[in-house]
């Protein structure tokens, strides 16, 4: 395979005045870039598209990626820039005429085919038990012995390979090379260090376009990133637009490859909303989050901000585990914590007897044909794919919500959901399917059409305390 070249791409025509940045732009900075980094990015596009049937790819539902252009200066003539994409690129890393990755690819090739291997026969077993418990579920019931059992090894079996995965991907954050301006270098894994690596650190466009810079004596001059292709599949990308570098996985990682460059300052961290403790016991924790904080942070990211990492400044030995419903971070209202495997072992009970409820206020769209009801959609298990896909009578996974009309108004209708069953976006698949509501939540702009913060909050939980016997209901006004 042949390596990308390395020669900056020149402009059509040289920069005007005016064009060339004082200092490099700060990669977080929100809108569109600079007018010569525009230029390059445009220059950029008219490749993709001359070349579209060889990355048809892109184009397939929840194919497209970040692109990424760097202009720079050379010791001699004009301005140039490089180019890179995020990740692979039809299932390459190295594609000509792009910056390659950040890491040794023949000594990648030493061990990562064999974790694959492991990975994808433990992905295998588990898929395997999933159905076996389903089965037990629909023949005997979920507080069944043989669903208990084969529950509990199921969930055994999917931290053992989560446990894995996060081994393997540990493993080859070590092999990153981070270099910055100063000519220093770290591996990506120290970066971090504690903490896990988030998934997909220094695949980004931008790492790889600095660290091609640097390896080459180019100055940085402007960046720009935009999205080419199909909409991720959980929405909130546009084909060519502009988006600033991501937080979650380069805020630290460009933290230092930009260090000994002039830079403008970034922008500081958005900050989520608060989250309140309104019970507390030795059993339990109640807790009511605001929207924009997302209950447990990623798989890779431990220290990212969450419900969960605040809680742990007060309450360290806290872990996901302890949480019987995680909430989307879109999504505000009430949740619950057992503290012991006893107390969430009850309470699950309860919820699965119905002796327990959940229960969400939400606005959806247009109208409903009744007043009352209830959805007996069986979900699917992924969140991947079109809506009609994610659920459907032959999926087999059980799911069930109950629903009633609090008030109507044109456009939109308000309801109460009582989710009866607990699987991933399943109020969201309820309401927007054509078997359920047919009423995406509004601000859910995944399913419907409009945008803004969704209107689903968690306003209700009761329960019976499994140590005292008390019957709790508690209650949480929607903040809409």
């Amino acid at each position: 395979m042949s390596e990308p070249p390395l020669s900056p791409r020149l402009f059509d025509s040289p920069p005007l005045p005016g064009e060339v940045p004082p200092r490099l732009p700060s990669p977080f900075a929100p809108g569109a870039p600079g007018p010569l980094a525009r230029r390059a990015a445009e220059m950029l596009r008219q490749r993709l598209e001359l070349e579209a049937p060889r990355w048809e790819s892109l184009w397939r539902p929840g194919g497209g990626k970040m692109f990424g252009v760097l202009v720079v200066s050379t010791p001699q003539g004009p301005p140039g820039f490089l180019s890179a994409f995020s990740g692979m690129l039809g299932g390459r890393w190295e594609v000509d005429g792009f910056a390659p990755p950040l890491f040794d690819l023949s000594a990648r090739k030493t061990f990562l085919p064999r974790g694959e291997v492991e990975l994808a026969e433990l992905g295998h077993r588990l898929r395997e038990l999933s159905k076996d418990h389903e089965r037990a579920v629909l023949d005997s019931g979920p507080s069944s012995a043989r669903a208990r059992a084969l529950s509990e090894r199921r969930d055994a079996l999917s931290h053992e390979r989560a446990e894995r995965s996060r081994a393997l991907w540990h493993r080859l954050t070590w092999d990153y090379d981070i270099p910055n301006a100063r000519g220093g270098w770290v591996p990506l894994a120290s970066l971090f260090d504690p903490r896990p690596v988030p998934g997909g650190a220094g695949e980004c466009a931008a790492p790889k376009l600095l660290a091609q810079a640097y390896r080459h004596g180019l100055k940085p001059l402007a960046l720009a990133e935009f999205w080419w292709g199909a909409q991720p599949e959980g929405g909130g990308r546009v084909s060519g637009a502009y988006y600033p570098a991501c937080d979650s996985k380069c805020r630290v990682v460009l933290g230092f490859m930009l260090e000994g460059l002039d830079v403008d300052p970034a922008p500081p961290l958005p900050t989520g909303g608060a989250v309140r403790v309104v019970h507390e016991d030795a059993a339990l924790l109640v807790v009511d989050k605001d929207a924009g904080l997302a209950s447990v942070p990623g798989r890779h990211a431990p220290g990212r901000d969450s419900v969960l990492v605040r809680l742990q400044s007060r309450y360290p030995e806290l872990t996901s585990a302890h949480f019987l419903h995680a909430l989307d971070a879109e999504v505000s209202g009430l949740q619950v914590l057992a503290r012991d495997v006893e107390t969430r072992a009850a309470l699950q009970r309860q919820l699965a007897r119905g002796e327990a409820e959940h229960r969400h206020v939400a606005w959806v769209e247009g109208g409903l044909p009744g007043t009352e009801g209830r959805i007996d959609l069986p979900l699917r298990g992924t969140t991947s794919g079109a809506l009609e896909s994610l659920a459907g009578r032959a999926h087999g996974k059980h799911a069930v919500t109950d629903w009633r009309v609090v008030e109507s108004h044109v456009g939109r209708t308000r309801v109460w959901l009582w989710p009866r069953t607990r699987h991933a976006w399943q109020l969201r698949i309820h309401t927007a399917h054509p078997e359920g509501l047919g009423a995406p939540i509004v601000g859910d702009t995944r399913f419907g059409s409009e945008a803004g913060p969704w209107r689903l909050h968690a306003e209700g939980l009761v329960f019976t305390h499994p140590r005292t016997g008390a019957r709790h209901d508690f209650h949480a006004p929607a903040p809409f």
